[in-house]
């Protein structure tokens, strides 16, 4: 393994550890609503809650589907 490789392996490793923190913020962002928890009320906080239960059974869904394809 030459040191460009090895240094296209590592970038890939640091951008997908960035991308996927942010890709999970803005499904966080989009379940509460822009709002901050302590700005919520307990109905808003259990729908937050709630859509991101399912964002997370999405993803798992999905990863689910690439294996058996």
């Amino acid at each position: 393994m030459n040191a460009n490789q090895l240094i296209s392996m590592v970038m890939r490793m640091f951008m997908r550890k960035i991308i996927n923190k942010g890709v999970n913020t803005g499904i966080n962002m989009a379940a509460s609503g822009g709002k901050d928890a302590s700005e919520m009320t307990p109905h808003e906080r259990r729908r937050a809650r709630q859509a991101r239960q399912s964002a997370r059974k999405a993803k798992q869904a999905a990863r689910i589907m690439r294996r058996m394809r």
